[in-house]
């Protein structure tokens, strides 16, 4: 059975190379919409951490419609620490869409990818987006694009694959680098033409892999996934087992289906060979996990999916402002919330910790983490969590940590620093590209090296560098590499911040809080330029007495102080420190608050 009326596609890209917003255009072309509809720019990215970060963080199905074909589309991540999401979702669809930026070309996270691609055999349509850009390059992109395919090992019909000029934007695409389209039609054409339709037995035994899960509190779980045989019917009897038998196999009953229908979900009575629908009513289910019907219970391959390389631990907070901005604080909460995410992100791992309130939290990357941390700060979630840490692994008996590929473009001029830096953090040199008055720099560097380096590049690139990195193996360990080249500032005294004391302590380094900000003792208020920890008192007053002196008495001027985000309060985390997380406020801490004890338990590391 062919389902010539269908296909499945993914659209795979780099970070802001602007595939949501080219699933616009798809969504207003292939008649979502009603003509006088209003509608949202980024529809796709219907998370508000997403619109706020500009980045996609899960995959999410929609679908069009084009001269009676239905074309369902998955927007994946484009950061590599989301790749998970990405891994599996790709088991869903016959053919890839890879989007590169007219510009910037291939990044090396749309090479992760596409390799996922590649050896599932998909087929690929290239499709150069922001052809408008004023410093576009065509040809030379279209050329990198295909040096990509060659080191991926790219079969000789991928290899061969179409390529489409587009304007996302706009809704443009043409066949010709030069010349602009009116509309979509060349890219739903191609799509129609040459990307496979489904195939399978459409009359034999149910077989349907989870890719995802979705939660709702009315239904509970919903599973996510493409029928890759036979037919499956509303309160049908089906059973649930896993390829890497993790279970035994279970009996279910399927209480709704549901079809991506555009932006909405759309009840359906039965739906057949690869159709990607949504399953209601199986309580336990898990992503991997296969539905098959009752006579031949034989589960789907489910991809592997690589490893955390980055840990932390999350634990209740325990400081003396504990409680007090936080609706969710205690361990049972925490632990509940943590294994709950486990459900929905494959590549997540949550064990307990040395103690019973902690946890250790294991993912791909700071930012796959920091997502995590933000979303279950928005919930009303108060706790504390450590430096991040990178995994090691024992390989022949050698001690081996990450290694990731970092790809830096730079202007000229300030090269030299950002070189620099590359060398005290172990960076290994591997290719230096000109593009125009930039630099392409690509680099081996291990996980640990770039723990903290990206607020200090855009310092030293003067916000102009652009940094990505991907796992790329492991290797012997490389020795010791200093995270911090600056101490903390730390309050020895519980209560307000005043101005006067604060004025006194900015003469000793940067500040992040400003006055009237409540401290307690072993709170870090700011960043000492010495790589030494400082005690400094915030809460002094100034002794009033009976006599003025001229100009004694003038306002204090003080310096505005560093708003450090998420991110930038855990890049500054050293080993004995942690970071307060509440709704309201993000604290950096000592993990022993009383200066005295603290000062005692250095002298005995020395």
């Amino acid at each position: 059975m062919k389902r010539e009326d269908l296909r499945n596609i993914a659209i795979i890209a780099h970070v802001d190379h602007g595939k949501t917003t080219l699933v616009d255009e798809m969504l207003k072309q292939g008649g979502i919409y009603r003509e006088n509809q209003v509608v949202e720019e980024r529809v796709m990215d219907n998370n508000d951490l997403e619109r706020e970060r500009g980045i996609t963080i899960l995959a999410k199905n929609t679908s069009v419609y084009y001269e009676n074909i239905k074309m369902n589309i998955v927007d994946t991540p484009g950061h590599a620490d989301f790749s998970g999401e990405v891994e599996r979702i790709l088991k869903m669809v016959n053919g890839v869409i890879l989007l590169v930026d007219a510009a910037e070309g291939p990044m090396p996270q749309t090479r992760f990818v596409l390799q996922k691609a590649l050896e599932l055999n998909h087929r690929v349509i290239i499709v150069i987006n922001k052809i408008d850009r004023p410093d576009a390059r065509l040809d030379e992109v279209g050329d990198e694009v295909l040096e990509l395919l060659f080191d991926l090992n790219a079969n000789d019909e991928q290899l061969d694959s179409p390529i489409i000029y587009c304007s996302g934007r706009a809704g443009t695409a043409s066949t010709n680098p030069y010349e602009e389209g009116k509309d979509l039609k060349v890219l739903f054409e191609t799509i129609k033409n040459y990307i496979p339709a489904p195939e399978g037995d459409g009359s034999g035994e149910l077989q349907m892999l989870v890719s995802s899960i979705e939660y709702n509190d009315y239904v509970g779980r919903i599973a996510v996934g493409r029928i890759e045989r036979g037919t499956v019917r509303q309160n049908q009897e089906v059973m649930v087992c896993d390829y890497h038998e993790k279970h035994q196999p279970y009996k279910a009953k399927v209480v709704n289906i549901y079809q991506i229908d555009g932006l909405s979900k759309t009840a359906v009575d039965s739906a057949t060979v690869g159709d990607i629908i949504c399953i209601s009513g199986i309580t336990d289910i898990n992503i991997g996990d296969t539905v098959t019907s009752l006579n031949d219970v034989t589960p789907l391959p489910f991809v592997k999916i690589s490893e955390p390389t980055i840990e932390m631990t999350f634990s209740v907070n325990d400081s003396p402002f504990a409680g007090k901005e936080g609706k969710f604080v205690t361990s049972r909460q925490l632990r509940d919330r943590l294994y709950r995410e486990m459900l929905k992100d494959v590549s997540l791992r949550v064990s307990d910790g040395e103690h019973t309130d902690s946890f250790k939290v294991a993912g791909r990357g700071e930012m796959h983490i920091s997502i995590l941390i933000e979303t279950m700060r928005r919930e009303g979630f108060e706790f504390s969590v450590s430096t991040p840490k990178v995994l090691y692994k024992e390989i022949d008996g050698q001690r081996c940590e990450p290694i990731e590929k970092l790809t830096i473009d730079v202007p000229e001029d300030v090269m030299g620093a950002v070189m620099e830096k590359m060398g005290e953090r172990k960076g290994e040199l591997l290719n230096m590209t000109p593009l125009g008055n930039r630099m392409r720099l690509e680099y081996k560097i291990p996980a640990r090296g770039l723990l903290g380096y990206r607020n200090e590049f855009m310092t030293d690139t003067k916000g102009e560098g652009i940094l990505n990195s991907v796992f790329m193996c492991y290797e012997p360990y490389k020795g010791e590499i200093t995270k911090r080249y600056t101490g903390s500032l730390v309050s020895f005294d519980t209560g307000d911040a005043v101005g006067y004391g604060l004025f006194k302590v900015q003469e000793r380094g940067a500040l992040f809080i400003g006055p009237n900000t409540p401290v307690y003792e072993g709170m870090i208020v700011g960043m000492n330029p010495k790589m030494e920890d400082l005690a400094v008192n915030v809460c002094k007053k100034k002794q009033l007495t009976n006599t003025r002196a001229s100009g004694s008495d003038e306002a204090l001027r003080l310096i505005p102080p560093i708003q450090l985000s998420l991110e930038g309060c855990l890049e500054f985390l050293a080993d004995d420190e942690l970071l307060e997380v509440t709704p309201k406020s993000l604290r950096l801490r000592k993990r022993i608050l009383n200066t005295e004890l603290r000062l005692k338990a250095k002298s005995k590391e020395k």
